[in-house]
């Protein structure tokens, strides 16, 4: 699997897997079987309640430590600086690691206004040994421009909602600018995506699922789609997505799918308060 190079010097998979949902022993052995297959990032979060889970199917796994990615977030009720640094530790505690290869803020709560206090505790974190990398979720330029302003500090990774219905062309110009690797959450968008007409004749044409044109189309776009899957053999679909590439023409009709309103939930980061 190719890698991304981070802007800090470290490198990530491109492919991850996102674990919401995954909890127990059910979804230790489905984390087990993802790694197994080659899955080498584990997209998890403190309000996922599942961090335990994701330590355990490490730990069980033949895979070496330094060789998985383990991603954590920090809620919006911890963001004052002291009650940041106690989460980072108490999500490692849990984990049951040394440290956590990459740790986002998971929204910017901008009605509260103290990311920037969360910003610094992560900085704090990362100089500690805690982390290694540190990046955001759901965080729009304006709260990023905030954070290099004031810290001097951007993020290496930005989590947002991208999907063929919502695109995000503009914002992810701005951060190929920037140097930010954008990561997509719910990378397939609704269900009933996989219905479309356009992308079901399209995925017959390259001979693949439409799961899999989809995955294939994030990555042409140099972004790192995380796939949230409770099935075993679909988690080892979205991942066998090297084979083909998609041409320019098609690319763009994939994109052109896109819509103003595109959002799942309309879950707008500007106004968006997550606890």
């Amino acid at each position: 699997m190719k890698d991304y190079r981070l802007k800090d010097g470290y490198s990530i998979p491109s492919i991850g897997l996102g674990t919401y949902t995954l909890k127990g022993s059910k979804g230790v052995r489905l984390m087990e079987s993802a790694l197994k297959q080659g899955y080498r990032l584990l997209d998890s979060a403190y309000n996922y309640e599942n961090e335990g889970a994701v330590g355990r199917a490490v730990r069980n796994s033949s895979v070496p430590r330094d060789q998985i990615t383990i991603t954590s977030k920090l809620p919006g009720r911890y963001h004052r600086y002291d009650l940041a640094l106690e989460a980072i530790e108490e999500s490692i505690m849990r984990l049951d690691v040394d440290y956590i290869d990459l740790y986002l803020i998971h929204w910017p709560n901008p009605i509260k206004d103290l990311y920037v206090e969360a910003w610094q505790a992560l900085i704090t974190a990362q100089k500690a040994g805690l982390i290694r990398s540190i990046g955001t979720s759901n965080f729009l330029p304006e709260h990023i421009d905030r954070l290099e302003r004031e810290t001097g500090v951007l993020p290496v990774v930005n989590q947002l909602e991208l999907h063929p219905l919502f695109n995000q062309e503009e914002v992810l110009n701005y951060h190929k600018e920037k140097d930010i690797i954008i990561e997509a959450w719910s990378p397939f968008g609704r269900g009933d995506i996989f219905g479309n007409e356009i992308l079901t004749k399209l995925a017959a044409k390259y001979e693949v699922s439409v799961a899999q044109l989809i995955m294939r189309w994030h990555l042409q776009r140099g972004i790192l789609p995380i796939p949230r899957t409770s099935n075993a053999g679909r988690a080892g679909e979205n991942l066998n997505v090297h084979h083909f590439e998609i041409n320019a023409d098609d690319m763009a009709v994939i994109s052109g799918l896109s819509q103003s309103d595109g959002r799942l939930k309309d879950q707008d980061p500007a106004v968006y308060q997550e606890f």
